[in-house]
């Protein structure tokens, strides 16, 4: 919750921007568009502001038709029935290279500023309630106070105002002594209810123009709107700006439907639907119930109202079709936004894996994964089938801690810092805590003991500009390159998923980097870890480390067997006992069931 918050801070830098837009549109084009698309205007920044909270990231509107070849059926596979949590007992785990070392991070500033922003919103949110509460209970009271509306002059014109409106449903309508000014409530069961005094006061036209107005909010389902104002209203009770939007999309909401009132009346009775509101002006009050819409307002609006109503025409054909067309080319361009504002996309940390021609098999491991969250992905080359598990967390982006120096090697290679042949770090005499760390390092040697000193080194002779280009081009993860140069690729905004983990490798195996060859065998070669009879096993862990704890853990690798060449990725995360070695038993344990690998051991 903690980094929702923090992410959905930004998002509200971005809702403050994309509202002065919307205001600006309005401004610029408000004798072009109807006032029916002004007011409708404002359900594209209710979608935008719902987008924050959607538990999935937007699509894109490109995407929409790579969907019709996406549907493909994955079938289910009872493998994971079959494999067991333990590693076989006759084999070691005990290598050197599964000794993953981490540098750990700090994340406690970020997560207590977000922690306070948390409880203050929720406090905020909780006080909002209690107020919507409170006028719910109000309303509640006067419907049940409310009669059945008895005047026969009254609900026969109640009547003639459903023919004219073309409603078919007849809404009941009621009388109460609680009321200022006429309100239409209800979502489902939708009632108007009428003061009494109006009642009393009977004025046929009057009343006929009040009760018209009501039903036009009910013909265009504004109740259903209604309820979503005041949702978005609770959750960004922080935000002056959206209560603004709020409030102007309430005064375009009643211009709407005087419009709509007014397209059904002769132009002679136009100067008497303004009088209405003119005469009542003073006896009319805000509507006091969330829910309710009504025909009031206070004086701003109202002259706003009358305004409209003296400036009135009948829209012609041609500009109602201009209207809707630059309706579209708004929301097209404002629905484009979405991304940017979803917490979910806020650091692309989602990967769209495109199923089609491929045969993908969902299994159950969560014996396997007993007390850990994760995903482990296996893919056949030579069958171009998948197998996956737990596809949530398969396609989600999470930093590859030191899996990524598979990949700063192949960098280092092709810009020539090292050399297949060369590639030997003197140690800098730094006393690190890793015993293994402190000596000179080769390729081989710093990447089976996972130094993470020997990869800085490399990336100190390149350049954050060059690594950006270079991880650009192979198209790693999120391509997010950010921070100090020197940690990157360690806990920061370059992430990936399991997915795409077994992409890369794929591409790395057959270099479909287009890289030179000897040295896409060099980085093979550093990865290899056994070399057996019945296959070659080629790997590389990688442990997240957050304020001393390990909070994820990776293997990812290949094994090449019978002509195949099986690439996997493993990703284990919890609290504080996930990592790179626990990762790499719990793979071992599935390749074995898989009949894939049998030991450990060379």
């Amino acid at each position: 919750m903690a980094e929702f918050m923090i992410q959905f801070f930004i998002c509200n830098i971005f809702i403050s921007v994309i509202i002065g837009i919307l205001l600006l549109a309005k401004h610029l084009l408000k004798n072009k568009l109807t006032s029916r698309m002004q007011y409708n205007l404002w359900y594209l920044l209710l979608g935008l502001l719902a987008v924050p909270f959607i538990p999935v990231q937007p699509i894109r509107f490109l995407q929409i038709f790579a969907w019709f070849g996406n549907f493909k059926n994955a079938s289910s596979s009872p493998i994971g029935d079959m494999i067991n949590e333990t590693a076989p007992t006759n084999q070691s785990v005990t290598a050197n290279w599964m000794n993953d070392f981490s540098i750990s991070l700090s994340r406690r500033t970020p997560s207590t500023i977000g922690l306070i922003l948390f409880i203050l919103w929720c406090i905020g949110i909780f006080i909002m309630i209690l107020l919507i509460t409170k006028s719910m209970l109000r309303f509640r009271n006067m419907k049940n106070s409310s009669l059945p509306l008895q005047n026969p002059a009254v609900r026969r014109l109640y009547y003639e105002c459903l023919d004219e409106m073309h409603i078919k449903k007849p809404i009941p309508i009621y009388s109460t002594a609680f009321l200022k000014s006429p309100i239409i409530a209800g979502l489902l069961k939708p009632c108007i209810y009428m003061p009494i005094h109006l009642i009393s006061d009977y004025n046929a036209n009057d009343i006929k123009y009040m009760l018209m107005h009501e039903l036009a909010h009910y013909k265009y389902k504004d109740a259903l709107a209604n309820y979503f104002m005041n949702i978005i209203g609770i959750l960004y009770w922080f935000h002056p700006l959206v209560w603004y939007s709020l409030k102007e999309m309430k005064n375009d909401r009643e211009v709407a439907c005087d419009t709509s009132v007014l397209k059904l009346l002769n132009e002679g009775d136009y100067e008497d639907y303004g009088n209405t509101l003119i005469n009542f002006a003073e006896k009319v009050s805000l509507t006091p119930f969330p829910f309710a819409t009504g025909i009031s307002g206070n004086m701003k609006q109202m002259q706003k109202r009358i305004l409209n109503i003296a400036n009135y025409h009948p829209a012609s054909f041609r500009k109602t079709l201009h209207s809707a067309a630059l309706y579209i080319i708004i929301a097209f361009l404002l629905l484009g936004t979405a991304p940017i504002l979803s917490t979910q996309a806020s650091e692309n940390n989602r990967y769209h894996f495109n199923e089609t021609n491929h045969t993908v098999t969902y299994i159950d491991l969560n014996d396997v994964f007993e007390g850990y969250n994760g995903s482990f992905v296996l893919y056949d080359a030579a069958e171009d089938s998948w197998q996956i598990y737990n596809k949530e967390y398969a396609t989600t982006r999470i930093s590859p801690a030191s899996t990524f120096k598979i990949y700063s090697a192949l960098f280092s290679l092709e810009s020539g810092i090292i050399s297949p042949e060369q590639s030997l770090i003197p140690w800098n005499g730094q006393n690190y805590m890793y015993d293994l760390w402190n000596t000179d390092q080769t390729l081989e040697s710093a990447m089976q003991n996972s130094v993470t000193w020997y990869f800085q080194a490399l990336d100190q002779q390149s350049s954050l500009p060059s690594i950006k280009e270079y991880v650009k081009e192979i198209g790693y993860g999120n391509q997010l390159v950010e921070g100090d140069i020197s940690s990157y690729w360690i806990n920061s905004a370059l992430k990936i998923s399991p997915v795409e983990q077994v992409e890369m490798l794929t591409k790395l195996y057959y270099n479909q980097f287009g890289f030179t060859p000897e040295n896409i065998k060099a980085v093979k070669d550093s990865i290899r870890l056994y070399s057996m009879d019945e296959g070659i096993l080629s790997g590389k862990t990688g442990t997240e480390e957050i304020d001393g704890l390990n909070t994820s853990g990776w293997f990812i690798g290949y094994v090449e067997k019978n002509n195949h060449t099986y690439f996997f990725a493993t990703n284990i995360q919890s609290d504080k006992l996930a990592s790179g070695p626990l990762a790499t038993e719990l793979t071992f344990s599935i390749l074995s069931d898989l009949k894939l690998w049998d030991t450990y051991q060379e």
